[in-house]
């Protein structure tokens, strides 16, 4: 629910903070207020594109900001959460900032998003209800998303219809791939088999190429390596003349050390140290010896490995990077073999599949045209009952269902919207009869049927709904506009005393020049002034105690009207 919107520099708003409540929030003013500029106000912060134009003059910048509570609404939830936007509390803070400058900012609870993301939050915050708003029920899809949100059973069909329908077009689809592949087979099978076999000859083994680069560079360095292994001997042990091994010296210390412990015993430790190195180095000294007496260094040997590395260098260069791509890349060719040679197996059970599948999309089908059938002889007469209240007493309304002939996306069905406005004319096409007035009645016979099933939106704007209407249709399309403030919050921009007299919450939106300029602010109105106004518009300007007394009684029949609705 919208609890407050701040302008700043928009247009004639210089800075403006209102605050909206639950229930019907009238806004009412002289023409040339700015009343209208509210709404493209807070269709700024909804993802409406504005232009720099609608800066103040003098200014350099416009803001908008408002403040959302979060009541539930899992899919505005499910949004911000995909945005990493915080909601721990509930609330939601709009800021929009449009520079001459072009500097421009979009924060969503202080985090940055983009237009596009704040267009799709705004769809889920705020419904605005006006002439565009009316054409959209024109569309194809408007009407068929009508009919689906009648009842929580029809989108639950629909779910399961575009399941059963996604997974019966996939197979389709690879059928007919598997089919146009089937062209290509003759000449691919033959370069398969090739390559697969050219893999199989080398006999490759996981693991191979590492071994072998080890031992090739262990064979070109042999003779550096017997020379290292026979110094390291001869240094450990050797009786060499002119040098001392170090096994030989550590000896010496050793007998030296044990000698005197028989008369101090202070560098026990030491000799500990000493015994312990002796073994450990005499331990390395043999395993040194006997390395080098194993050493057989064998040309053959060499030029055998590195022809066996060529063979690997060159599959890898052909069919991977590594030896285990190479392995990958086979196991991916017989695989595909295997698919080519049980083509016709494999066709006849996507055949079946596929059957199977149409079934499924046949049996869901049938279930969501039962349900939409149900749901639309349920909004046909509720809509219809609403057209007759709003002035239009002969007025035929009904949603129709009709087979579309062929399975898609949205069922097996074609839903479309037919009106008459007159007795005895043949109810048509919405789009071939309704008047942009009719049209306009038409739209808010839904919102007023819809409001109790649709929560998914809080708020909902009617703009310029009275233009055209008077009288006793004005009082009707009154009521309903109060009928849907009953479940949702309602702004309404009126020039009408009835649609005004039904206010939770009456704001005025004034209009005075100051030092030069011209600046709108908006007034939360006290029951005296409410009087006072609804006077003024049912009367003009010159407003007379007996208007005054019918402003009163419209006052009080409408909070007469507003009980019995809710």
């Amino acid at each position: 629910m919208l609890k407050s919107l701040t302008v700043w520099n928009f247009a004639l708003l210089e800075h403006v903070q209102i605050e909206f409540d639950a229930g019907l929030n009238i806004l009412t003013g002289e023409t040339g207020a700015g009343k209208s500029i509210l709404i493209d106000a807070l269709g700024a912060i909804l993802g409406h594109r504005i232009s720099t134009d609608a800066i103040r003059t003098g200014c350099d910048w416009l803001r908008v900001e408002a403040v959302f509570t979060l009541d539930g609404q899992p899919a505005l939830q499910e949004l911000l959460q995909s945005q990493a936007i915080d909601v721990s509390e509930d609330v939601l803070i709009v800021t929009r900032q449009v520079a001459r400058a072009g500097r421009n900012m979009v924060l969503v609870n202080g985090c940055h998003v983009t237009l596009a993301v704040l267009k799709q939050i705004g769809m889920l915050l705020v419904d605005i209800h006006g002439q565009n708003q009316n054409l959209a029920l024109l569309k194809e899809a408007s009407q068929y998303d009508l009919l689906d949100r009648e009842n929580p059973s029809i989108g639950q069909a629909l779910a399961a219809y575009r399941k059963a329908y996604a997974a019966w077009t996939e197979r389709k689809q690879a059928y007919a791939k598997k089919e146009m592949d089937a062209r290509e087979y003759a000449q691919r099978v033959d370069m398969l088999r090739w390559q697969n076999q050219e893999i199989e000859d080398a006999q490759l083994k996981e693991g191979e190429d590492d071994a072998l680069e080890e031992e090739i560079r262990k064979l070109s360095h042999a003779e550096k390596i017997a020379d290292y292994v026979k110094e390291s001997y001869d240094l450990l042990d050797s009786d060499a003349r002119n040098s001392l091994a170090v096994l030989s010296a550590l000896s010496q210390i050793k007998k030296n050390l044990e000698d005197m412990s028989r008369f101090d015993a202070s560098l026990a430790n030491a000799q500990k140290i000493v015994d312990e190195a002796f073994v450990s180095l005499q331990e390395a000294a043999y395993e040194i010896r006997d390395y080098g007496e194993a050493m057989d260094f064998s040309p053959q040997r060499l030029d055998q490995l590195q022809r066996r590395m060529d063979t690997i260098d060159k599959l890898c260069k052909k069919y991977g990077a590594t030896l285990a791509d190479v392995l990958a890349y086979q196991q991916k060719v017989q695989a595909e073999l295997a698919s080519i040679e049980n083509y016709d197996d494999d066709m006849e059970k996507l055949k079946a599949s596929i059957r199977e599948a149409e079934q499924e999309v046949h049996t869901c089908a049938e279930r969501l045209t039962a349900l939409r059938r149900q749901g639309a002889a349920i909004l046909t007469e509720e809509i219809a009952g609403q057209l007759k209240s709003l002035g239009m007493p002969h007025a035929a309304f009904a949603i129709e269902i009709a087979a579309a002939g062929q399975f898609g996306p949205r069922g097996a069905d074609l839903v479309q919207m037919t009106f008459s406005a007159n007795e005895g004319e043949a109810p048509k096409p919405l789009a071939k009869v309704a008047s942009g007035g009719e049209l306009s009645r038409i739209a808010l016979a839904i919102k007023a049927v819809s409001a109790s099933r649709d929560r998914s939106v809080p708020s909902m704007v009617f703009d310029e709904i009275d233009t055209g209407i008077g009288g006793r249709t004005a009082q009707m399309v009154a009521e309903r506009i109060a009928l849907v403030a009953k479940y949702k919050q309602v702004l309404c921009i009126t020039h009408l005393p009835q649609i005004a007299s039904m206010a939770d919450v009456h704001l005025y939106i004034a209009k005075h020049a100051q030092e030069g300029h011209t600046v709108t602010e908006v007034i939360r109105l006290t029951e005296a002034q409410e009087v006072n106004e609804i006077a003024r518009m049912a009367s003009g300007s010159d407003v007379s105690a007996a208007s005054l007394d019918n402003a009163r009684e419209m006052l009080s029949h409408a909070r007469s009207r507003k009980q019995h609705l809710r």
